[in-house]
C-alpha cells in the first residue's frame, strides 16, 4: 500500500523504520515544522523529518492541516492509509476520509483507558501495573475511534515515563505493520471501543510537576518517574530557586521527617513526605548540570532546618 505517515518525535522512528522496511511504501512523511532547541534556541528538523530526508522521502512540514493547499497536496499522493505516531497536530475532519483507508494511529494505552496527549506519564503517576498500546482508526473524537489490535506492557517499578515509552515504541511498531498488514490483506476488524473504563490523559505542564511533599512518598516516587524525562518533576529551595529533580527512593523505615524537611549526610539526602521519607536521587540546581544529590547537599551546605517546596 501507498502510505503517509505523521510523526514528529524519536517515539514514532520505530514505527517509520519498520514501515521502510516493510512491503508497503512510504510516498511522504507528515511531521511538524522545525522547532528551536538547545541553549542557542537555533532551529532544529524533527527526528521524523531527519530520518524521511536520509531515506530520500518527500517530507511535509505545515504549520497546520488546515492551510489552503494541504488537502490538495495530500489527495495528489494517492494515499491507501496514513499511518500516525505522535504527530502533534490535529488532522481535520475534512481530511480523515482522503485516504483510501483513512487515518491509522498507534497510541501508548489500552484504549478507552488513557485517552489524550500523556498516556504513558499518566499511567506512571496512577500507579498502573499494566499498560500497552493500540492501534485505532482516526476519527473526529480524542482517540475515540474502531480498535484494529493491541499489546500489554507491564510496567516496572522502577520505570521512567521514558523507560516505558521507549519500549512501547518498539513493540507497538510491530503491531502496526501487522495491523496494515491485514488491511491490505482485506482481513482487518476494528472493533468499537468499550464505553467503560475511559479516562483521559490531559498533556503534563511544568506547573503539574512540582513535588507536594505533603503527599505519600509512593505517590511522589510515582509523580517523578511519570515527569522524568519530561516535563520533569521539580521543587523549590528556602529562597524561591527550583530543584530539578529526577527518580527517588522509598525509604519506608525512616518516619520522622516533616514533609519537605532534609537531612543530608555524606551519603544520601533524605526529605520527608507525608508518609515515609524518600531519598533524592540525581537534582540538578538552577543553571547546573545534573549531579548526586549528596554532592549538591555537599556544596548547598543543608542541614534540618532546610524545607523544600515551600515556594511551588
Amino acid at each position: 500500500m501507498r502510505l503517509l505517515f505523521a510523526g514528529t518525535p524519536e517515539v514514532a522512528l520505530p514505527t517509520l523504520q519498520a514501515l521502510l522496511a516493510s512491503q508497503h511504501e512510504v510516498v511522504a512523511v507528515l511531521t511538524r515544522p522545525d522547532a528551536r532547541r538547545g541553549r542557542g534556541r537555533t532551529l532544529h528538523p524533527s527526528p521524523v523529518a531527519e530520518l524521511a530526508r536520509t531515506e530520500g522521502i518527500e517530507v511535509l512540514t505545515p504549520r497546520s492541516l488546515r492551510e489552503d493547499g494541504v488537502a490538495e497536496q495530500l489527495a495528489a499522493l494517492e494515499i491507501d492509509v496514513a499511518p500516525i505516531v505522535a504527530y502533534g497536530g490535529l488532522v481535520p475532519a475534512h481530511l480523515l476520509e482522503l485516504p483510501t483507508h483513512g487515518w491509522v494511529n498507534l497510541h501508548f494505552s489500552l484504549l478507552p483507558a488513557w485517552r489524550g496527549a500523556a498516556p504513558v506519564q499518566r499511567a506512571v503517576i496512577a500507579g498502573d501495573e499494566i499498560t500497552g498500546a493500540s492501534v485505532f482508526q482516526l476519527e473526529a473524537g480524542l482517540d475515540t475511534g474502531p480498535v484494529y489490535g493491541t499489546l500489554t506492557e507491564a510496567v516496572r517499578p522502577r520505570d521512567t515515563s521514558g523507560d516505558l515509552l521507549g519500549r512501547l515504541s518498539e513493540s507497538g511498531a510491530g503491531l502496526m505493520i501487522a495491523v496494515l498488514d491485514a488491511i491490505a490483506e482485506g482481513s482487518a476488524r476494528p472493533q468499537p471501543q468499550a464505553t467503560e473504563g475511559v479516562s483521559l490523559a490531559p498533556k503534563l505542564e511544568v506547573v503539574d510537576a512540582a513535588v507536594r511533599w505533603a503527599d505519600p512518598a509512593l505517590a511522589i516516587d510515582r509523580l517523578v518517574r511519570g515527569c522524568t524525562p519530561a516535563p520533569g518533576a521539580w521543587t523549590t529551595l528556602p529562597d524561591g530557586a527550583r530543584l530539578k529533580l529526577r527518580p527517588v527512593t522509598v525509604r519506608s523505615e525512616v518516619t520522622d521527617l516533616a514533609p519537605g524537611q532534609v537531612r543530608a549526610s555524606k551519603h544520601e539526602v533524605l526529605v520527608g513526605t507525608g508518609s515515609h521519607a524518600v531519598v533524592l536521587g540525581e537534582v540538578a540546581p538552577a543553571g547546573k548540570s545534573w549531579m548526586p544529590a549528596e554532592a549538591w547537599a555537599r556544596g548547598a551546605r543543608l542541614d534540618d532546618t532546610t524545607v523544600l517546596g515551600t515556594q511551588s
